[in-house]
């Protein structure tokens, strides 16, 4: 019995790699169809009785603003072209932070690589099992990809609002423009609502995200980027 439990484990283990890595692979080439988040939030529209809404339009990074990689940079991760995946230094950082004023609001230090590989191969929770798998995917889309394309891939699939997934169609829901054509202040401000999109509007813009856009403006002109 244990033998045959032991090759159950083993064989499951072996499908999920070989699963893995092959999607992996595949989406190195190939667009994301669909995520796992925009299926969610698809159900969590119809059982609140609201039509579903799922705007995306898979744009190659080449037809996108140079300001919006430069954007998400500066406000998401400073250090992307750097690390493999891991921002160890910003890491350090946050469990300093969170250490210091335990009982509030954790500051975290997700890199864009590993927010990539939660969006497209993950379901969203803040459990130790998912944080697993996502320390995994992340080090297979460093491995496999490049910078730029997990870029291309982030910029594709980050929730951008309520239904709006992508940058092509924030660009047109909030500016009534291509990608191509974003101003760097329009770019900014699509990156300063990502923490939290479905409360925060791009095309309306609080005081806070105001104040945050210009501070992402500002570490943009200090930014020089070899990939993009």
């Amino acid at each position: 019995m244990l033998k045959k439990i032991f090759r159950f484990f083993l064989k499951a283990i072996i499908l999920f790699l070989v699963l893995s890595i092959a999607s992996v692979l595949l989406f190195r080439f190939v667009p994301i169809p669909f995520t796992p988040l925009m299926l969610i939030r698809c159900v969590e529209q119809k059982s609140d009785g609201k039509d579903m809404k799922l705007r995306k339009d898979w744009t190659s990074i080449d037809e996108m603003s140079a300001a919006m990689p430069l954007a998400v940079i500066a406000s998401e991760d400073q250090n992307f072209e750097e690390h493999f995946g891991f921002d160890m230094d910003a890491i350090r950082k946050a469990q300093a932070y969170n250490d210091r004023h335990k009982g509030k609001r954790m500051k975290g230090a997700s890199t864009i690589s590993q927010q990539t590989a939660k969006n497209v191969f993950l379901w969203p929770s803040r459990s130790w099992i998912r944080k697993g798998f996502e320390v995994y995917f992340t080090f297979l889309i460093e491995l496999f990809w490049s910078k730029q394309r997990i870029m291309e891939v982030y910029l594709n699939v980050i929730e951008m609002g309520n239904g709006v997934y992508g940058t092509e169609a924030a660009a047109q829901e909030y500016f009534h423009k291509p990608a191509k054509k974003l101003s760097m202040r329009e770019a900014a401000l699509i990156a300063a609502v990502l923490p939290n999109p479905r409360k925060w509007s791009p095309a309306k813009p609080s005081a806070y995200i105001q104040r945050k856009s210009s501070r992402i403006i500002h570490f943009m002109s200090r930014l020089k980027l070899e990939d993009f």
